[in-house]
């Protein structure tokens, strides 16, 4: 790799807002291939993310997900996420030297002065609040700041991706959590959410969106990803959208490499611009991921292909991390 790459790459804000390595560290992840502990602090051969190879890869702020499994939903849901969330705060207990609960902006610029990696709690399957806006805000305590509204089934704030038959959007509580989210400064995610629950979610939320860890539709046909006017949409709404590394959601056969993924940015960038694309890995919650990016290690060959791609260190810099940090201070204050 070019040393001005690698310069770059760690000069710049790097985040990633999604990987769901708290279900490795719980044990329970289907793509385990061993038994036994998975803690952030040892540097694993299999998954994809541990705190040796986030180091290695340059990154800075990482957003862990709960994710709740159908199997937990739906009155399992809220007990799922706190299990999680006690992974999560064990692992912070665990290694006070290189991860830092971030909360804040002040919270990711403290964590990148001191060499740690700020950590971020978010949740993926808004089952978990259990039609309680109470929960919501117990969660905002806890430290959560990010929720994305489904999965791909249907719940009682929307239909996910995968269930949307009806066509349904948002619930009239949906509608309540988007408001409420607002108020505390909770970032709102669509990732998973269905396309009528997309465009109820730009009609009601007065801050910027975020689409977690999805890609361009255009580029890759797949419904987990973003069409056209969404994404104007979202831009249009002051937002980002994380390209994710799932393979499938790549390039359309499954066998995509880092041109693929860098196609999807290009599309984005000619469309709306530089200022609403940032990186949401899906690491340890997919099964492949495009050539060369094996793991969170490998997150330096992006800026590589950015660069030798035109993109001037600016650019580079939004993409990485600073148009994500432009949205967090907007909603988190």
């Amino acid at each position: 790799m070019e040393n001005k790459a690698r310069q770059l790459h760690q000069d710049a804000l790097v985040i990633d807002t999604h990987c769901d390595t708290l279900l490795r560290v719980l044990g329970r992840n289907p793509y385990r291939q061993q038994q036994g502990a998975y803690r952030l602090h040892d540097r694993h051969t299999e998954g994809h993310i541990d705190l040796p190879r986030l180091k290695e890869g340059g990154v800075d702020v990482q957003f862990f997900a709960a994710y709740i499994e159908p199997i937990y939903k739906p009155d399992r849901s809220l007990k799922r996420a706190m299990q999680i969330f006690d992974a999560f705060y064990t692992e912070l207990d665990a290694n006070p030297d290189s991860m830092l609960l971030a909360t804040t902006v002040q919270d990711i610029i403290t964590a990148k002065e001191q060499g740690k990696v700020a950590a971020v709690m978010a949740i993926e399957g808004g089952e978990s609040l259990e039609g309680d806006l109470g929960v919501l805000r117990m969660f905002h305590r806890l430290g959560v700041r990010s929720i994305g509204l489904t999965w791909n089934e249907r719940n009682d704030i929307a239909d996910g991706v995968g269930d949307s038959r009806s066509k349904g959007g948002l619930s009239v509580f949906g509608a309540a959590v988007i408001e409420e989210m607002n108020r505390l400064g909770i970032l709102v995610d669509v990732s998973h959410l269905s396309d009528p629950g997309f465009w109820d979610v730009i009609e009601i939320s007065k801050h910027p969106i975020i689409a977690s860890h999805s890609n361009a539709r255009a580029v890759c046909n797949h419904r987990r990803n973003l069409d056209d006017e969404q994404i104007k949409a979202l831009a249009k709404n002051g937002g980002v959208m994380g390209m994710n590394f799932a393979a499938n959601f790549v390039r359309e056969d499954g066998k995509p490499t880092l041109a693929d993924l860098l196609d999807h940015i290009d599309h984005i960038v000619q469309l709306v611009g530089p200022h609403h694309v940032g990186l949401g890995s899906d690491f340890d919650g997919i099964g492949a991921a495009p050539e060369g990016l094996h793991d969170v290690s490998a997150m330096p060959i992006i800026t590589e292909g950015l660069l030798k791609r035109g993109y001037s260190d600016e650019h580079i810099r939004l993409i990485l991390g600073g148009n994500y940090l432009r949205v967090f201070q907007e909603v988190w204050g």
